[in-house]
């Protein structure tokens, strides 16, 4: 009990530190997105109305430092992320929602089926040491050598240029209302096939290492000679002994990996122009839009959080010796 209170003051305590960061650090960006709101209306919006949209988007220079990072929290709390910028007038929350679904089918499955195929694989190898398995090592060495975006652009180039198979971008075909209905799932997940594809090559080959490593090492552990003279199969020494303690460290790195799912994978998503929650951060960094950048890197930092946290119960459960007070 009094590893799982510790655990959880110090997360509160980093959830309230990023919250904090998360409100000074846009304010300290150069330029003026009052400014840059108005230029790209181009006259539609009134020079009259500058004054009255520096306190809409809790800019205004009579309010003080303090008195606007409390209304930022009073408005945490009611779940009001403030007016985007870019897609001005409608609210963070509206902007957020509608993209933060596409990231986390997209890339969340691709992260976990990354991640189950990769430390099965590495189980495999790493088990069977020194036979000819090993010489795909080097085949993995080389994709997980190669960024996302590369590799994207590499399968846009092979199928959907020169093999016309898959869209070379886009969420869905043009004209469809994103509903429920068949057609619509069905376009989505045509779409949503080739960056999936991209995302789970490039990081198996990572999960495949890190676990390969781990089960050569465990391998020659006393617990698992013993758990093999007791004459038990092969499969329940591989998995239950051996795998059991060697995937512990990837439990951090994967716990990591869910976390950062909400991030989305930013640069693949524009190399495909998907439309998901990192395309939508990369639009907003561009326009300086306050109040969607700390709405994004909210819900990341949030995520990230509360992987970790999970990660750490996880870790608790599978290895006891983590747990100080045992």
């Amino acid at each position: 009990m009094k590893f799982l209170i510790r655990r959880v003051i110090f997360y509160v305590i980093t959830a309230w530190a990023a919250v904090t960061l998360n409100f000074f650090i846009p304010r300290l960006l150069p330029g003026d997105p009052v400014q840059s709101l108005i230029n790209k209306y181009q006259g539609r919006l009134s020079t009259d109305a500058i004054q009255s949209l520096y306190v809409l988007f809790g800019l205004d220079e009579k309010s003080s430092l303090w008195d606007d990072y409390v209304k930022y929290w009073t408005g945490l709390f009611k779940g009001d992320f403030g007016i985007s910028f870019t897609y001005f007038p409608t609210p963070v929350s509206e902007v957020i929602s509608q993209s933060l679904p596409w990231t986390l089918l997209l890339v969340g499955i691709s992260t976990v089926l990354g991640f189950i195929l990769g430390t099965l694989a590495g189980v495999g190898l790493g088990w069977r040491r020194g036979t000819w398995a090993d010489g795909l090592l080097p085949v993995a060495n080389f994709f997980s050598a190669i960024p996302y975006f590369w590799l994207g652009l590499i399968a846009i180039s092979l199928f959907a240029v020169i093999i016309p198979i898959f869209p070379a971008s886009g969420g869905y075909e043009g004209g469809l209302i994103p509903d429920f209905s068949a057609d619509f799932i069905g376009s989505a997940i045509y779409h949503g096939i080739l960056p999936a594809l991209t995302i789970v090559i490039s990081s198996i080959a990572g999960w495949i290492l890190s676990m390969r490593n781990m089960m050569v090492t465990v391998s020659s552990e006393d617990y698992v000679t013993v758990a093999q003279a007791k004459g038990l199969s092969e499969r329940k020494v591989m998995f239950g002994y051996a795998a059991r303690n060697a995937v512990l460290p990837s439990i951090s790195g994967f716990a990591l990996s869910l976390g950062f799912i909400v991030g989305g994978t930013l640069v693949t998503e524009m190399v495909f122009s998907y439309p998901g929650i990192g395309f939508t951060l990369f639009q907003a960094i561009s326009s300086k839009d306050y109040p969607l950048m700390q709405g994004i890197f909210l819900i990341i930092t949030l995520s990230v959080l509360v992987a970790n946290m999970v990660a750490d119960f996880a870790y608790a459960v599978l290895d006891p010796r983590t747990r100080q007070e045992g």
